[in-house]
C-alpha cells in the first residue's frame, strides 16, 4: 500500500549525549540510518523521548537540523516542540517550519491545565504560523486530557494534521476516529496501542519501541494497515514484553538503557533523568537478547 503523509510508523527519537552532556551528533546520525533502513516513516527528534524539556533551544535547533541533514528526505521530519506557554509553542512551530521540519509534533499545555477552550485557542495559535500541526495528548504527563469534541474541533483548523493519542482511553479514540475529517490522521501514542488503534481506523503510530527494533516495528505497522492482522498480531506479541518494558522507569530510561546495551549509544541522561536502576537491567537484557537486538559479541540486526 502507499503510505500517505503523516501515516505509518514514526520514531520518537532518542537524543544522544556525550558524558559532558553535548550532543552526540556521531550517534545520532547512527540512530538515523538506523530509522531509514528499518523502513520508518517518520523520524520525530526532540519530543519527550528526546528529552527535549532539557534542551535548549539551539540544542533543539542542532538536532533537527541533522536529523534533516542526514534524512535526505526519504522520511518525514517532525520536530518536538510544545509548551505550556502558548507564546513559546507559537516560537516552536515558527522554528520547525523556519529549518525545513515536514511538521510539529505539539504537546497539550502541562501543569497550567487549560479548560477545553483552552485548548482550542492555544492550538489554532500555532497552526496559524503555518506548519503542518500534529496534537499530541498525553494526559498521564501533561496533568489534562484533550477530549474527543475538542480534538475534532481542532481537526477542523487550517494546518492541523493529526493527532498523536496517548490517552489510553479507547473509547476517546474511537469518537475521534468516527467523527473526524477523513484526511485528519489519528496516531497512537503508546506501541501496545498502535495494533488496536489501525484495526478500528487508526493511521499508525508514533513509537519508542521503534528506536529499538525500527525494522519490526514498521513491519507491524503497515502490515494492520493493509489489514494482515495475523503477521501484524504475531509481531505485537513478540514485542510486548519489551513495549512494556521501557516504561518501567521513566521513559527514556529503559530505551537508551537499551540502545547502550546495543552499542548504538553511550548510556547518558539529562537531569532529572538518571540511569536504569540494577533491579531492572538484568530483565531488560534478557528481553533485548531474546529479540536477537544484543549478543555478547556485539550488535544484531
Amino acid at each position: 500500500m502507499t503510505i500517505k503523509k503523516f501515516q505509518g510508523a514514526g520514531t520518537a527519537l532518542v537524543t544522544p549525549f556525550r558524558k559532558d552532556g553535548s550532543i552526540d551528533e556521531a550517534a545520532l546520525r547512527r540512530l538515523v540510518d538506523d530509522q531509514i533502513r528499518g523502513g520508518i516513516d517518520m523520524i520525530m527528534p526532540c519530543g519527550t523521548t528526546g528529552e527535549g524539556a532539557t534542551l535548549e533551544p539551539e540544542e533543539a535547533d542542532q538536532v533537527l537540523n541533522i536529523v534533516i541533514e542526514q534524512t535526505k528526505r526519504r522520511a518525514l521530519v517532525v520536530l518536538g516542540a510544545g509548551s505550556n506557554s502558548t507564546a513559546k509553542a507559537v516560537q516552536g512551530a515558527e522554528r520547525a517550519k523556519r529549518l525545513g521540519a515536514d511538521g510539529v509534533l505539539s504537546v497539550g499545555p502541562y501543569y497550567n491545565k487549560p479548560t477545553q477552550g483552552g485548548f482550542y485557542e492555544h492550538f489554532k495559535e500555532v497552526a496559524a504560523v503555518g506548519c503542518p500541526v500534529i496534537v499530541y495528548n498525553v494526559p498521564g504527563r501533561t496533568g489534562s486530557n484533550i477530549e474527543a469534541g475538542t480534538m475534532l474541533r481542532l481537526a477542523e483548523v487550517p494546518n492541523i494534521v493529526a493527532t498523536k493519542e496517548a490517552s489510553g482511553n479507547i473509547g476517546q479514540m474511537m469518537e475521534i476516529l468516527r467523527n473526524r475529517p477523513p484526511e485528519f490522521r489519528v496516531l497512537a501514542g503508546d506501541d501496545a496501542f498502535a495494533l488496536p488503534l489501525i484495526a478500528l481506523g487508526g493511521d499508525g503510530l508514533v513509537s519508542v519501541i521503534s528506536n529499538e527494533t525500527p525494522s519490526m516495528m514498521t513491519e507491524l505497522v503497515h502490515a494492520a494497515l493493509e489489514g494482515n492482522f495475523e503477521h501484524a498480531r504475531t509481531i505485537h506479541y513478540r514485542l510486548l514484553p519489551l513495549m512494556a518494558a521501557n516504561f518501567v522507569e521513566s521513559n527514556p530510561i529503559p530505551v537508551k538503557a537499551v540502545l547502550a546495551m546495543m552499542g548504538m549509544i553511550e548510556e547518558n541522561y539529562r537531569l532529572p533523568m538518571v540511569p536504569l536502576s540494577p533491579v531492572h537491567r538484568a530483565p531488560l537484557r534478557k528481553l533485548a537478547e531474546d529479540l536477537g537486538l544484543i549478543r555478547s559479541v556485539g550488535v544484531q540486526r
